[in-house]
């Protein structure tokens, strides 16, 4: 793997990998064993090791650079680095990360410890499929037949639709994984097989690559995200529609943006300066666009220009007819935008006072779960950095667990509060909504 430009040596990965395992000697458990009746055992290691910081140190020590310029290198003073290394403060925004990982000259997965190891029976199968995936994505060549023989296309598209309206849309990790690979492999020998369907067939291999990228990338995997956008791209090239050729643009942008924010925002800036606004899925498109562009701004604390395309988001949400198609199942519209803005705030530092801006917001709106889990997670992120919405925050984060348990202990950021909450104070740690969190992503032990 080359990272910022040279070789990333296996010592680094097994040096990460051994301090990452000390803490997780516990078995497997399923949610569904969480007795709300038995009370959850106060963890007994040094929590700590759960921390980025702590990543964060032994990575600095090993490159053998000093605090005082590995903090230079990010932009930051090197007592507020050396909080971090302590787990005195969180790592509790992209851009804290992402200028750590760029000064250490390491992925950002290389701090936050990704992939994580499973820790219930469903989150196994999730990674299991990880290297299925990874085989299909580097063999599979369109217009290449893979050799086995495809369904009618009928039943094929029954089952790209149930991965966009179940499997996609509650954030199921685990029956995506199982489906995806697979179903690419049909798709490919679908179309050169039946070549009377090909426009519908690569319109669902966009919707299978969107799934493999996005779901690679929330597990922490480096190198997968982008390879199936690439050949999403190739496949939007193919398929000639300016509306998909704006979709793949998006998810590549999406899928390469903690690797280099200014990238990002240049690759969705100039993609909706391509898009011609004409009909309802170019506004949907365009306006996504703009909100892969506030992320990536956001990421680099640049306030004003996620105003703007914030800005830009919430007019072309206003202008979506009443009964529009969901176009590419992105789920744009005026909810959505709301979503993202509590988001991107939460990225900006804005803490305790997105509260107010979440009032407005209506999550429950939208079908999807992964949205609605988006929100409350990152509402929680915001509430928890003030003692006086602490327990308002961590109830947040319970909430979005219920709604998309996969994606919420899957995110580096919620296992980044929680572990930083349950060294902090004794007190926190003692309550049962924080401790099974805890428990559930695999920073606390069971006994």
């Amino acid at each position: 793997m080359r990272v910022h430009g040279e070789d990333f040596c296996a010592d680094l990965v097994l040096c990460l990998r051994r301090y990452t395992r000390r803490q997780r000697h516990h078995r497997c458990v399923h949610p569904a064993d969480v007795s709300t009746s038995r009370e959850l055992k106060e963890p007994d290691v040094d929590v700590q090791d759960a921390l980025i910081g702590h990543r964060i140190r032994e990575v600095r020590r090993w490159r053998r650079l000093n605090l005082t310029v590995t903090a230079e290198l990010a932009g930051m003073s090197a007592g507020y680095l050396s909080r971090l290394e302590r787990g005195e403060r969180t790592v509790n925004r992209r851009s804290i990360l992402e200028a750590l990982a760029q000064a250490l000259r390491v992925s950002p997965t290389d701090l936050t410890g990704q992939p994580y190891e499973p820790t219930d029976p469903v989150s196994s199968e999730a990674h299991a499929a990880l290297a299925r995936m990874e085989i299909v994505l580097g063999e599979l060549d369109l217009g290449t037949d893979p050799g086995v023989r495809a369904r009618p296309w009928a039943q094929i598209e029954k089952s790209v639709d149930h991965l966009n309206t179940v499997l996609r849309r509650d954030a199921d990790y685990a029956g995506q994984g199982q489906l995806v690979p697979g179903l690419l492999t049909e798709l490919h020998a679908a179309y050169v097989q039946q070549p009377e369907h090909r426009g519908d067939i690569l319109v669902g291999l966009l919707h299978a690559y969107h799934s493999a990228a996005v779901l690679t990338k929330n597990l922490g995997v480096r190198g997968l995200p982008i390879l199936a956008a690439r050949l999403a791209e190739g496949c939007a090239r193919e398929l000639g529609r300016p509306e998909w050729t704006a979709f793949a643009s998006w998810l590549r942008s999406h899928a390469a943006g903690s690797l280099g924010r200014a990238r990002q925002y240049e690759m969705s800036v100039r993609a909706v300066d391509a898009v011609v606004v004409r009909d309802a899925n170019a506004v949907q498109i365009s306006g996504m666009l703009h909100l892969n562009a506030a992320l990536a701004a956001a990421a680099q604390q640049k306030a004003d220009v996620v105003s703007t395309h914030l800005d830009e988001a919430a007019a072309l949400a206003g202008r979506l007819p009443e009964g529009a198609e969901n176009f590419g199942f992105l789920y744009f519209g005026s909810d959505n935008v709301g979503i993202w803005r509590v988001s991107l705030m939460t990225e900006l530092g804005a803490g305790g006072k997105v509260a107010e801006l979440a009032r407005g917001v209506h999550p429950a709106a939208l079908p999807a779960r992964a949205r609605q889990c988006m929100y409350w997670t990152d509402l929680g992120r915001a509430l928890i950095t003030e003692r006086a919405t602490r327990d308002e925050g961590i109830r947040a984060l319970r909430r979005a667990e219920e709604i998309a348990p996969q994606r919420v202990r899957n995110n580096p950021f919620v296992r980044e509060a929680v572990s930083g909450l349950l060294r902090s104070s004794r007190s926190e740690a003692g309550r049962r909504e924080l401790r099974g969190l805890a428990w559930r992503m695999g920073v606390a032990p069971t006994q």
